[in-house]
């Protein structure tokens, strides 16, 4: 994965600043999970080093990179890349549905948590379909 650091001459001041912003989403995203920038990066297959240039918009992530982050980090490339309100649709009316904030709850939950929750759903769906 090549690495292009900002401000090599190449980058508008638009893109240093998507850039710097999408690596606050990211730290903050990792954040609210309890995860370290070293747990993210090895799941990653990078290293330490390179996650940390990306959270704070020093090196720019490869397009490619940003499925399997979102997916460890629980969000869609659109929140890490527009943030939450914005990738929701900021034209929506009033709170969430009970529903939605708990699909949100069990998002920020590990994974193996994530699965049981879901087999739990499955399984209530598949006795109310009989």
């Amino acid at each position: 994965m090549a690495l292009t650091p900002l401000g090599n001459g190449q980058m508008t001041p638009e893109d240093k600043q998507l850039y710097q912003a999408l690596g606050q989403r990211i730290a903050t995203a990792r954040k609210a999970l309890g995860m370290t920038q070293t747990q993210v990066a090895e799941r990653l297959g990078i290293s330490q080093q390179t996650l940390a240039h990306y959270e704070v918009g020093r090196l720019r992530i490869a397009v490619s990179t940003l499925v399997p982050l979102s997916e460890i980090l629980n969000s869609s490339v659109d929140e890490l890349i527009y943030g939450k309100e914005a990738a929701k649709g900021q034209n929506k009316r009033g709170p969430a549905s009970k529903l939605q904030q708990q699909v949100d709850q069990v998002r920020q939950l590990p994974r193996t948590k994530q699965q049981f929750v879901m087999e739990m759903l499955d399984t209530v769906i598949q006795q109310a379909a009989h």
